[in-house]
């Protein structure tokens, strides 16, 4: 079965993007790519990347202590905290008022995609810097995609004023394209923080074990999304991102990613002909 197949099963059950393609960014397969979602925890790679910037333009450090607290600047005026009871890593709440590296906050925002550990990285890196990651990140060819980051995450006061993050299918496969090829240990560090992430129902979730997938996914009310480098031992690398906003049950909406990578991987040998 394949991807456009797949897509027309869940037609009129709400909102779907895929984009499928290589490293050189150069798209093989695409459904409503430029169409912003809102980005859940996705957003969390462009502010490790942002970081990453920061450290290697030495403005930070990764061994860097930053105290762990729960009181942040809101993007529309005042401040505001994350919920605990909708944050499903608990590492950085145990750690509250002590002192962490920044790299141990950053491989919590990753691979456990704490809420609280990305305000902690977002509030050293800086909201415009994050977004000017996805605004760099636009792919060849395509029109800006509809992503943004405007404010840290459980930022109500702000979502309610209409400041929200976006990701589209294109904008976070212009950052997965970026992060494949960034060289030295920056890259390194980021390809591996991906690697490790621990939630993995959608795109690894049907690739044979052991897969290398470096990927970064997110969740909300009708909300899943996923996007990785996939890294086949017998093929080139490809690129994978799947956005939806839908009706679906959660469980059937990461089934659906997890079979739109399955077709990926059947065609690994020629990715070109996905259809």
């Amino acid at each position: 079965m394949g991807i456009a197949e797949l897509l027309r099963e869940v037609d009129g059950s709400g909102e779907f993007g895929v984009w499928l393609g290589r490293l050189d960014g150069v798209p093989v397969f695409e459904h409503e790519a430029e169409r912003g979602h809102y980005s859940a925890s996705t957003m969390k790679l462009p502010v490790a990347m942002a970081m990453l910037r920061k450290v290697d333009a030495g403005e930070l450090a990764l061994d860097q202590p930053v105290t762990v607290h729960n009181d942040f600047e809101s993007a529309a005026g005042g401040r505001f905290g994350v919920n605990p009871d909708e944050d499903e890593a608990q590492a950085t709440w145990e750690r509250m008022g002590s002192e962490v590296p920044l790299s141990w906050l950053a491989t919590e925002m990753i691979t456990r995609s704490s809420n609280l550990a990305t305000d902690l990285v977002l509030e050293q890196v800086g909201v415009p810097a994050a977004h000017a990651v996805l605004a760099e990140s636009t792919l060849p060819g395509s029109p800006a995609p509809e992503s943004k980051i405007q404010r840290g995450i459980d930022d109500s006061a702000a979502q309610r004023a209409g400041i929200s993050n976006l990701m589209s299918p294109a904008g976070l496969a212009g950052v997965l394209v970026a992060v494949g090829n960034t060289e030295g240990a920056s890259g390194d560090y980021l390809r591996d923080l991906l690697a490790g992430n621990q939630w993995n129902g959608e795109i690894p979730a049907q690739l044979p074990a052991g897969t290398r997938v470096e990927h970064k996914n997110g969740w909300d009310t009708r909300i899943r999304h996923d996007g990785g480098i996939v890294r086949p031992a017998d093929a080139d690398p490809f690129v994978l991102v799947v956005c939806t906003t839908s009706d679906l049950p959660d469980a059937a909406a990461q089934k659906l990613i997890a079979a739109i990578a399955l077709e990926a991987w059947n065609h690994r040998h020629n990715l070109e002909a996905v259809r």
